[in-house]
């Protein structure tokens, strides 16, 4: 049994995690609720399979937004670290790099 934690929800048997959502703990400065939201609307949008869903569907995945993304906010508030908060910048260049010289430049 294969076990993903994204965005703070258990899912067991998922085989597709979701890569495009960033880390949002420990970064300096902190997570904004604009990026916790756009990563909930991500997160909601891969497992439903719903890039602009219709009229029929629109306020039960904007409900489930605003879940995960509360949620994910007071995950974000219980989480305790020692170790020292990241740099935006820095670790995005990291992730430049590894992406370069994973897929060429």
């Amino acid at each position: 049994m294969s076990i993903a934690l994204c965005l703070g929800v258990l899912f067991l048997e998922v085989i597709v995690i979701c890569r495009n959502i960033k880390t949002l703990f420990n970064f300096d400065p902190p997570v904004t609720s604009e990026e916790i939201r756009a990563a909930s609307l991500q997160f909601v949008r891969k497992i439903s399979g719903f890039n602009k869903p219709s009229k029929a569907n629109e306020g039960a995945l904007l409900a489930a937004v605003d879940e995960i993304a509360g949620i994910s906010t007071r995950l974000l508030r219980a989480l305790e670290t020692n170790a020292p908060p990241k740099n935006r910048e820095e670790e995005a260049a990291k992730a430049k790099a590894r992406a370069a010289e994973r897929f060429g430049a």
